[in-house]
């Protein structure tokens, strides 16, 4: 879970590989680190804590030279350390590696018996130390690190560079992201595309197993066993201006305002109102294929979790499949009934998320087909799934995710408008109306987002609270689990989520005057339901923050604080509710100066288990 880039070219290399590891920052920042070749010798410079202190490192250095591997690290073995701190460094051999070594004890055992000093207590230091005794014993690099690759066990993105042969990078792959950057007369490495954007959008996702040396000139892919491979790159369209802040303060407030542009994104090409039907250029279900399916599994982590609980109640209403909701770390470790009549839907922004890519091979080898709800084109669960729906929500940068989640809803909810035309649940009128309401819903939130007054004043009321409640019920249940997620993600407060009719079963009795209880209650079905659990809290003095329908008057009476949110077709509440709860945990953590983009102990991508 950690950063990758390297250069080789014409230019400097330290204020590109630096340029790199800025964009990449997301994926780890306890510790950084570049190495340089001079001409003559690699020099190392490393900083522990964020990359503005190897900034600082780096201006006493003075790193010059035109081949480099830079990364920014989230440990994993290891403590955050300069001495644990990428690029490590045995003989001639420099290495950085995002991954995990599962084998790592004994390969660093037998290391040692042969007579290697390690520095650091990293599994990534084992491959500086095995590269390097295959080229003291005359291997070339790229045999020496294929050698090394099949004696490794567990997920590994790995670049390597050696004074030996000072002309090239070597690259592997397996389970953790990498891609390679075309450029003219030179070429670059890293773990995500925005680290690439300001020099080049021609990009080779590089696949499982798969190597590639890479010189000024060019590139070769090759397979484990050295058979060459050819793939075309791809375009990228992203802009550099999509990867930077934008005059917002943080990744976080950007994205959260970016939301509108993603769901239109998202429709954008897949929708017909005349026909009443949708269209998803990468999904291949037909109806005799959809009508072999008896059940549904949706498989995510965190945030898509939340996303595919809402996705069930959209698959279940249209198409009448009964759908499961698993945590990806909880499927891959039990006896999961799945086979041939089952479709697994895997949801991830990066596709990358180690849990949800196991899960996905433990349902494929069962028979499952896989259907992926993700954003990053050519990630790993996209390549290994049979159906795909991308949800174009563009980079996303803060380790909070926004705009990555209404998308995901979004795409699941036209996977259910799609199987649902195609089982006959739905008819084209009641496909029609429920698109007529999801082409407002960019103008809806965009509306949404141009007075947040009232959620600021909410989140400076209530910041100095130790634990939060929130409560919700049917669809707007998985909206308070991410509303709660979010507050504590990135404020550090405590916060819970919970549907509202379980809050007699346990939750109330941590209600009195000092904690904030935050009750999602539009109008529509569950109102008056959700109403009696915001009168019970305020008969036990807790402080109701109610997130209501725009025109309700009654709420007002009942609450100390209301936000208020547009009326929309029922079932697409979640799409509204959960713009003033991710604003208010944005606005509860500036308020309090946390570190909203980067928050402790989390990174973007969890690529390790």
């Amino acid at each position: 879970m950690c950063g990758i880039v390297g250069y080789i070219g014409g230019r400097e290399s330290a204020d590109i590989l630096l340029g790199g590891l800025r964009r990449l920052e997301y994926r780890g920042y306890d510790s950084a680190g570049l190495a340089v070749f001079d001409g003559e010798r690699t020099n190392v410079v490393r900083s522990v804590g964020k990359l503005v202190n190897l900034e600082t490192e780096l201006r006493a250095s003075s790193l010059h030279g035109s081949l480099g591997i830079g990364h920014t690290r989230w440990a994993t073995h290891g403590r955050p350390s300069e001495q644990n701190a990428h690029p490590h460094t045995a003989g001639p051999v420099t290495v950085v590696h995002n991954g995990i070594v599962e084998n790592h004890l004994a390969l660093r055992a037998a290391l040692e018996a042969r007579g290697h000093v390690f520095k650091s207590e990293t599994d990534t230091e084992i491959f500086s130390h095995f590269i390097r005794e295959k080229v003291d014993a005359g291997q070339p690099l790229e045999d020496a690190v294929r050698s090394v690759i099949r004696a490794v066990d567990g997920s590994y993105a790995v670049v390597v560079m050696s004074t030996t042969e000072p002309d090239k990078l070597v690259a592997a792959k397996n389970a953790s992201p990498l891609v390679v950057g075309v450029g003219s007369g030179e070429m670059f490495l890293a773990s995500d595309i925005p680290a690439l954007l300001d020099h080049t959008r021609e990009v080779l996702f590089l696949h499982e197993g798969e190597m590639v040396v890479l010189t000024r000139d060019g590139m070769r892919v090759t397979d484990l066993e050295g058979a060459p491979i050819s793939r075309p790159t791809k375009h990228i369209t992203w802009t550099p201006s999509q990867a930077e802040k934008g005059g917002f303060k943080h990744f976080m407030l950007k994205e959260i305002y970016e939301q509108p542009r993603a769901m239109a994104d998202t429709l954008r090409g897949r929708i017909s109102l005349e026909k009443g039907d949708v269209h998803l250029e990468d999904v291949h279900l037909d109806a005799d294929a959809i009508a072999r399916i008896d059940r549904i599994v949706v498989s995510a982590c965190g945030t898509a979790w939340h996303a595919g609980l809402v996705g069930k109640r959209f698959i279940e209403e249209a198409a009448r499949i009964p759908v499961e909701v698993d945590l990806a770390s909880e499927f891959r470790y039990r006896d999961p009934l799945v086979d041939e009549r089952t479709l697994f839907i895997a949801v991830s922004q990066s596709g990358e998320t180690a849990d949800t890519l196991a899960a996905l091979a433990e349902a494929k080898r069962r028979g499952a087909r896989v259907l992926s709800v993700c954003n990053v084109i050519e990630s790993s669960i996209a390549r290994a799934s049979d159906d795909i729906v991308y949800t174009h929500a563009g980079p996303e940068i803060g380790v909070a995710s926004t705009k990555a989640f209404v998308t995901q809803m979004l795409g699941l909810q036209l996977v259910a408008l799609y199987l649902g035309r195609r089982r006959g649940t739905m008819t084209p009128d009641a496909v029609r109306a429920r698109l007529e309401w999801l082409v407002q819903l960019p103008v809806i939130v965009e509306r949404m987002l141009t007075d947040v007054a009232p959620v600021e004043a909410v989140a400076r009321k209530y910041m100095h609270a130790r634990d939060f409640l929130f409560l919700g019920r049917g669809a707007n249940h998985p909206i308070a689990l991410e509303g709660a997620l979010k507050l504590k993600e990135i404020s550090y407060i405590h916060a819970e989520g919970y549907a509202a009719g379980e809050m007699k079963h346990g939750p109330i009795a941590l209600i009195d005057e000092q904690m904030p209880v935050v009750v999602i209650t539009p109008l529509g079905e569950h109102y008056e339901k959700t109403a009696s659990n915001l009168q019970e809290t305020r008969a036990r003095q807790g402080r109701v923050v109610a997130i209501a329908s725009e025109g309700d008057d009654a709420i007002a009476a009942q609450s100390d604080d209301v936000l208020r949110v547009p009326v929309v077709d029922e079932p697409l509440q979640p799409f509204v509710t959960t713009i003033p709860l991710q604003l208010l945990a944005y606005y509860v953590a500036d308020l309090k100066g946390t570190d909203v983009d980067q928050p402790r102990n989390l990174a973007k991508s969890v690529t390790v288990e």
